[in-house]
């Protein structure tokens, strides 16, 4: 028997915004610095996303800075101090061109809709007038066991760095699962169908599959589904995730989302500070990789590189001792965080700039990994940050005691002249 009682709206514990974020940073890999970050950039409101959740970790995001420098996301518009209304309230018809709001359960109805016969537990949502976003999230079983499965609706701007970003397959020198696919649709859409693990050590075998559709409008619709009836601290409960690769698809391009994402309320001109969406410099990642690559000591060899459009990039080299992954960010306008991340125990140099270094564990799960970290910003607010692992992939486990690169050489890289010239 189905169940079909009134979702409850309360927040998700893990929610929608920090699992989209996820995906985008697997889908440009992201950066990792230390944790002061996530904090940082959550306060920037929203424009920091490639400083993130792990820029403090590789990448993850910051809080519901879903995505920063050098993109932005555009997410739900809805004032931080409007009422948030019940996930089984009734739609409400919005004057001028707003579509109507839909409501939690409405979104619950149509993702049942689109699911195959079985039955349904665990049910939450948030309509589309919420503040955080729409979501709905349930449990199901088709009769193989429990699976959760959630979707996440919000747009981005059509054609941008953060949708292509989404919609493309992670570095797999840096990024670890089993398959993915890209697509582009016959209305322009953009779609990834991506099948990984929830923990990218695989310590837990619990499994995330999941499609991103981003459409030609900026609508983007999250299809997300786990072999475990929760995302996470719940055991495994079947071989696989309910939903096929084209089941999934299925389900995220259904026109029904579309609609719901077009009820997202926009938000309004001129609310936010200049500040927030004036155009910063911005390094192109190309550029950062070939400069990083020419100012790595001579000893090591090149084994692979990559990296984002812009930004940040990433070397796996070795010195003759195992692989080594470096990886570095140029952000450019980080002034307003200095505060944040420089603490009064950072250097301050005869010019101004400010340094600070650190030897943390690494923070993806790989075993005995082990970060060391240079971490610089100009008096114009340019930062450069460089991060050294003990192994190939932060995921997997350290395959050598240190770093190929020693702190100093790591503080010499960050202190390049060469970053600004890229931001000019």
């Amino acid at each position: 028997m189905h169940a079909e009682n009134s979702p409850v709206e309360d927040p998700f514990e893990d929610p929608f915004e920090d699992r989209l974020g996820e995906a985008l940073r697997h889908a440009g890999d992201t950066f990792d610095t230390d944790r002061r970050a996530l904090a940082a950039a959550g306060q920037t409101r929203g424009r920091r996303l490639r400083l993130r959740r792990r820029m403090a970790i590789t990448g993850s995001v910051a809080g519901l800075a879903l995505v920063g420098v050098g993109g932005a996301l555009l997410m739900p518009g809805t004032d931080a101090g409007q009422p948030q209304q019940s996930a089984a309230s009734p739609s409400k018809v919005r004057t001028g061109s707003q579509a109507a709001e839909v409501s939690g359960a409405e979104l619950l109805r149509r993702l049942k809709g689109l699911l195959p016969p079985g039955r349904f537990s665990g049910e939450q949502a948030r309509s589309t007038s919420h503040v955080l976003g729409p979501t709905a999230h349930l449990v199901y079983d088709d009769g193989d066991g429990k699976a959760a499965v959630e979707v996440g609706l919000g747009r981005v701007e059509p054609g941008s760095q953060m949708a292509r970003e989404s919609t493309t397959c992670p570095d797999k020198n840096l990024v670890s699962y089993d398959a993915c696919t890209t697509s582009k649709l016959a209305d322009g859409s953009a779609l990834m169908i991506l099948q990984g693990y929830e923990y990218p050590d695989r310590r837990v075998d619990t499994k995330n599959w999941y499609a991103q559709l981003v459409t030609a409008k900026g609508q983007q619709i999250s299809v997300y589904e786990w072999n475990a009836p929760a995302e996470k601290d719940a055991p495994v409960s079947r071989a696989n995730p309910p939903l096929s690769p084209s089941q999934l698809k299925k389900v995220v391009t259904a026109t029904a989302w579309r609609t719901a994402v077009d009820a997202i309320p926009k938000k309004a001109k001129g609310k936010e500070p200049a500040s927030s969406t004036a155009p910063r410099p911005s390094a192109d990642g190309k550029a950062v990789s070939s400069a990083l690559v020419s100012l790595l000591p001579k000893d090591v060899e090149v084994k692979a590189k990559g990296g984002q459009e812009s930004e940040y990039a990433y070397v796996i080299v070795d010195d003759g001792k195992g692989r080594s992954l470096v990886q570095i960010n140029v952000q450019a306008g980080m002034s307003d965080v200095q505060g944040q991340l420089f603490g009064s125990d950072a250097e301050t140099l005869p010019d101004g700039t400010k340094v600070t270094t650190r030897k943390t564990p690494g923070e993806k799960g790989g075993e005995g990994v082990v970060m060391w970290t240079a971490d610089t910003i100009r008096t114009d607010g340019v930062r450069v940050v460089v991060s050294a692992f003990n192994s190939g992939n932060q995921e997997t486990a350290a395959t050598r005691a240190t770093p190929a690169l020693t702190m100093k050489e790591l503080r010499t890289i960050a202190l390049s002249p060469k970053w600004r010239e890229l931001l000019k």
